[in-house]
Formats: structure tokens, C-alpha cells, sequence
């Protein structure tokens, strides 16, 4: 396990949707994200930091600048295909990390950029690297994101959509893979979110503050001790954190075995015809978000209550909006049409 010198996960208290929405997104990389909105102070960039002390090893290609996964040629870059043609490359293990995207981050510094005049004088592509190459199979993070510039919200959505970044100079095109899994975090008092970087995220969640006592005192003893000694505070959660990484791996070795019957397809699509969601995309994460919740629970058949716990993600920003009113899920009617 990973010693990054940040708040441990597993000492948060409280917002267990929020925790549990990271943890779905690390077991299952193909999820597609998860927005987390809230007010200020209410450990929305903590718990995503934290995140990376309980990130799996993934298998790379030696020396790739992407990452790229030795298994999967298909996605690899350009460099891979013309290094390999064919020929099985030397891997590595390599953790998983959580990439910060800064909400001023200019369009070339996420893209990455061509070196023009190196291509005219020696007639190659010389492309260097941004964020997006660095977060392919990480985790991309970006805090604030409804504040984000336009450009690079066309960006990620392109990249999120299509799973590889073009860039295109005066004639000259380089592409590279940038698959992650895009979290984000946002306080909705500051601006509302665009509705297509929106309808990207597969779960989103809202957390406020602690309203119990108790717990909003232990807050801030937690706090202060980690403050204090921050080593000593690792030490004491150091099994925890340990356990969890382990959940998180028997997890990601459960998920291919996973299966959901007919009634749970049958079950999905009749909660987002009752509920009104729009398109079919929450029918498709509905139940992908189960069967995750099935792997992290240790099962391999999909239940109602992996549908019921699903449907607290995914669904909640994927319902219809009129004019000048809130969106709202109702969970009174999402267990009425489970409990059917």
C-alpha cells in the first residue's frame, strides 16, 4: 500500500454514498466517473485525494509514456504499434493515480502539443505529453469542474466519448488513448454544470455536512490529531486502509463472473420508464453500477437491492428537468417500483 502522506479514506466519516460511488469507480475503471457536489468543507476533495492510497497495480508496457496495457493492442498508441508490430511487449506493473486536471489549465496543457518546426526540419511528429496522456487508466480528477473554461470541457467530452485524444497542428495529427475515469467535484452555489459533461458522469452524488453530534465532534478530533502528528494518525489507520485495498481487490477479481438475469434488465428499464429519465444511457449504467455493487458486496448474481443501491447513483442527474425547477429523484418511488 501506497504511503502518500494524505488523510486516510478509511477515517472519513460519514458520506457513504460519496465513498462508495470512488470505490465502484476504482473496481470497475469503465463506470465513467462520478460527480460529487456539496458545500464547502464537506471532504469532497479529501476523499478523492485519499483515493490513491487505495489504487491497484496495473500492468503496463515498459517505458510507454500512455501507460498503454500490454494485453490490449488495440488501444495502444502509435509508438507501441510501430515499437511492437506483432511482437509481445515487456510489462510492468505500475500503480493507478489519481491526475489533477487545474480548472485553469489551458487547452495545450491538457491536449499536450506538436512541435511544428521539429516535424518541417526532420520530417517527424514530435508530440509532447499533457494531462490527458498521463491520466490514460488513472483516474482524472478535476475539483470545481462546473468552472471549467469551454474549450476544455469540448476536450474531455471528446476524450470521454471516444476514449483517444487528437491533436492537429497545420496539417500534422497525433493520437494517443485517454481512457479514465473522470471525477469531479463541485459546489453548486458557485454555477451549475453543463448538461452534456453532465450526462457523461455515470454516478453523481450530493454530500453536505454532518448533522449528527457525535460524529461532527469526531470530525474534528480526527482532524487535529492528523494535524498534530500525520504519521502517527497513518500508522493508526494503516490496517484499515490495508483491509480496504484488499476489498477492493477481491472486488476487481469478482466483477468478470458477475452476471444480471433478465428480471434485473427487465427491472432497470421499467425504473427508468417509470421515472422518466432521458435516453437509454441510464438503463445501460443502472446496471453496470449493480453489478459493480455485486462484486464490492462478494456476489456474482445481480438483486433487487444491487438495483435498489444503484439506482441512489445513477440516476439522480439523469432526470428530466423543466424550467426553473430542481431535478430530484424521488427514492419513495424508486422502491416502489423495485418492491412491486
Amino acid at each position: 500500500m501506497k504511503r502518500t502522506g494524505t488523510f486516510p479514506f478509511t477515517a472519513i466519516i460519514g458520506q457513504e454514498d460519496m465513498k462508495k460511488a470512488l470505490v465502484l469507480n476504482v473496481v470497475n475503471p469503465r463506470l465513467g466517473g462520478v460527480l460529487i457536489q456539496g458545500e464547502k468543507g464537506t471532504a469532497k476533495s479529501t476523499a478523492v485525494r485519499a483515493l490513491a492510497d487505495l489504487l491497484p497495480p496495473r500492468s503496463c508496457v515498459v517505458g510507454c509514456r500512455f501507460h498503454d496495457d500490454p494485453k490490449d493492442s488495440a488501444n495502444w498508441c502509435d509508438e507501441c504499434h510501430e515499437k511492437y508490430d506483432g511482437k509481445e511487449p515487456e510489462a510492468e506493473l505500475l500503480p493507478m493515480k489519481v491526475v489533477e486536471l487545474p480548472v485553469s489549465a489551458t487547452e495545450d496543457r491538457v491536449v499536450g502539443t506538436l512541435d511544428i518546426e521539429a516535424a518541417i526540419r526532420e520530417g517527424k511528429r514530435s508530440f509532447e505529453t499533457g494531462i490527458l496522456a498521463d491520466a490514460n487508466r488513472n483516474i482524472l480528477y478535476v475539483d470545481e469542474i462546473n468552472l471549467l473554461d469551454d474549450h476544455v470541457v469540448d476536450v474531455l467530452l471528446d476524450s470521454a466519448a471516444m476514449g483517444i485524444n487528437t491533436v492537429e497542428r497545420e496539417g500534422i495529427s497525433y493520437s494517443h488513448p485517454a481512457r479514465f475515469s473522470l471525477v469531479g467535484t463541485m459546489n453548486p452555489e458557485e454555477g451549475d454544470i453543463r448538461p452534456q459533461l453532465l450526462d457523461r458522469f455515470a454516478l453523481s452524488v450530493y454530500v453536505a455536512g454532518e448533522k449528527d453530534l457525535d460524529k461532527r465532534a469526531e470530525v474534528i478530533k480526527r482532524r487535529l490529531r492528523y494535524e498534530d502528528d500525520p504519521e502517527k494518525f497513518l500508522a493508526e489507520w494503516k490496517d484499515a486502509q490495508a483491509e480496504e485495498v484488499r476489498r477492493i481487490e477481491r472486488a476487481i477479481r469478482l466483477l468478470p463472473q458477475v452476471t444480471s438475469s433478465n428480471d434485473m434488465l427487465r427491472l432497470a428499464a421499467k425504473l427508468s420508464i417509470a421515472l422518466g429519465v432521458d435516453g437509454h444511457r441510464a438503463d445501460i449504467v443502472l446496471i453496470k453500477t449493480a453489478e459493480t455493487i455485486a462484486a464490492v458486496d462478494g456476489h456474482t448474481e445481480v438483486t433487487k437491492e444491487d438495483i435498489r443501491a444503484a439506482a441512489r447513483l445513477a440516476l439522480p442527474h439523469r432526470m428530466r428537468r423543466r424550467p426553473f425547477e430542481e431535478q430530484k429523484l424521488s427514492f419513495e418511488d424508486v422502491d416502489k417500483v423495485i418492491d412491486e
